[in-house]
């Protein structure tokens, strides 16, 4: 099965328009099974199963309430991702018909008085909304099932306003009783001494207490000075990895200390050190909006985010649309190489936009072919990316003039009779015309595009492992990288222009590449007696 599912990949890569995904199955009854496990892909041959091992994967964020809703409440829930993993990742490599992801993240599923559930009433409980403690631990089982990773986002940088934490320290306040654990589990100041410059108090109703709250008045900061509060949240990952995640998002990660990165820095090197004893192989990645001089001091300890790249100013919408790849490329090998020399666990964590942020498709449209173009480079680069739900069918949403972000987390567009709705506050009007149904009857789509890239990424693990060196082809805007792991070598180009440009290899490189792995975007590309010619906005994979 391993070499039916590689000549379907270099059928589906090499000529995307003439394999639609429905006909699968009728290619896998025709092909005979492999008897040795080797893979196949243009006549190359590969050992194994093309699985990425390791935390190098395409992870998948799924904002949970909007994304499918399996009640009828309008409310996407952890029965509704249970009921989408075939959709997500069906199992089976080999079969081409779902996403392919290797991990999911989703965002807080804890109980909370909010629709985002950042301000976390008790970390232990599921929101009924979301469902329940059982419902998470049949979605654990069946994504290891499925060698696919999940990851909770774990807002501790703050609790909720109605946490029992919270009412027991106003609580221990009211009666006085300094010895109560709780008397200082959050940052405090009496009434009338001054808050320190840049940060937010406010006033415990009916006392003359004052807590910190920078994000908002509901959202009080735990005191991390307290070794009884940092007992308290390393209790509640090891509780999660103890039900079997396989790690954690990191929000606001660093806020910990307002204003002090080497003191935040120094909580997560205790907090995820003390995990990693529990779970050598932990996966975290931490939200750290910031330069890239903020975000060097949390590397050593963490993956974390890399923002330079994303969003419709970042490099990779940048060089989607027509852009320079030679400057892409010299940047992905810089990143790599820093985070290399900063630290033995950080992975680069490239991304288009978050649940933070507007939807990608606003300014990378689909009829613009930018979309496509954007999904290439950065999936078919080092470490590991995140899809936002939706992106892959060009869901939209901005922020505008609204108050709130609920326009940037609008419902995935199933178009199968799904029931979920957009969050309460949203205002946005513009919603797009296509759903997964629609995309996924068509072989030229964008679906299908991330399906081929995550594919194509799984076949050639040099993509997501290997040491990347980009290639100096500064006197054209064809760009590429060649990428080596335990041995053996890729090569992909890109092309994000809107014509034709050939590349003579042995200028480029003394290394010799001779076979196509794959060809994936709007047009063709050929290896021709050591010449390549990629028509505009696709990319090639050769070996």
């Amino acid at each position: 099965m391993k070499r039916v599912f590689c000549v379907l990949l270099a059928l589906m890569l090499l000529c995307p328009s003439c394999l639609a995904l429905e006909d699968f199955d009728l290619y896998i009854k025709q092909y005979p099974k492999a008897e040795s496990g080797e893979c196949i892909v243009n006549d190359i041959v590969f050992s194994g199963d093309g699985t990425v091992p390791d935390n190098n994967r395409v992870f998948y964020e799924i904002f949970v309430g909007s994304f499918s809703d399996s009640n009828g409440d309008g409310i996407g829930d952890l029965r509704g991702i249970i009921n989408r993993m075939d959709y997500l990742n069906d199992g089976n490599p080999q079969s081409g018909l779902s996403l392919g992801v290797e991990g999911i993240w989703l965002t807080p599923i804890f109980l909370s008085p909010s629709y985002h559930k950042y301000d976390v009433t008790d970390f232990y409980k599921i929101d009924p909304q979301f469902g329940t403690m059982e419902d998470l631990k049949e979605l654990i089982a069946l994504c290891h099932e499925r060698d696919v990773k999940i990851i909770l986002d774990l807002p501790i940088n703050h609790t909720g306003i109605e946490n029992r934490w919270f009412k027991n320290f106003c609580n221990a306040h009211m009666m006085q009783n300094e010895n109560n654990n709780y008397y200082n589990f959050y940052v405090w100041l009496n009434e009338g001494e001054r808050a320190p410059a840049g940060r937010t108090f406010n006033k415990v109703f009916g006392q003359k207490l004052l807590y910190e709250s920078n994000f908002s008045e509901s959202m009080p900061e735990p005191d991390y000075d307290n070794p009884f509060v940092r007992q308290a949240f390393l209790d509640v990952a090891l509780y999660y990895l103890d039900l079997g995640v396989d790690g954690f998002r990191f929000d606001a990660a660093k806020y910990i200390y307002f204003g002090d990165h080497e003191a935040s820095a120094a909580f997560w090197e205790w907090y995820i050190g003390e995990l990693r004893k529990v779970k050598p192989d932990l996966y975290t990645v931490a939200e750290v909006w910031d330069g890239d001089g903020v975000i060097d001091r949390y590397l050593p300890y963490t993956s974390c985010f890399n923002f330079t790249a994303s969003q419709v100013s970042g490099i990779i919408a940048e060089t989607a649309k027509g852009g320079d790849v030679n400057r892409f490329t010299a940047f992905v090998e810089d990143y790599q190489q820093h985070l290399t020399s900063l630290s033995s666990c950080a992975l680069p964590t490239l991304f288009i936009s978050n649940h933070d942020m507007d939807r990608a498709s606003g300014y990378l449209t689909l009829a613009s072919g930018h979309m496509k173009m954007a999904a290439s480079l950065y999936l078919l680069s080092p470490g590991s990316p995140f899809i936002y739900y939706g992106e892959e069918i060009g869901v939209r949403g901005s922020r505008g003039g609204a108050a709130s972000d609920d326009n940037r987390r609008m419902r995935m567009l199933w178009g199968d009779g799904d029931t979920v709705k957009n969050p309460s506050h949203t205002t946005y009007t513009k919603e797009s015309p296509y759903t997964v149904k629609d995309f996924s009857a068509s072989a030229d789509s964008l679906l299908t595009h991330y399906k081929q890239l995550i594919m194509a990424r799984k076949a050639n693990p040099e993509i997501a492992r290997g040491e990347y060196r980009a290639l100096a082809l500064w006197d054209t805007k064809l760009g590429g990288f060649i990428s080596t792991w335990e041995g053996t070598s890729c090569l992909v180009l890109h092309n994000t222009t809107d014509h034709t440009l050939t590349l003579d290899l042995a200028a480029a490189t003394d290394l010799s590449f001779t076979s196509v792995s794959a060809v994936i975007g709007v047009g063709r590309g050929t290896l021709e007696e050591g010449t390549v010619t990629l028509e505009g906005q696709t990319s090639i994979i050769l070996r």
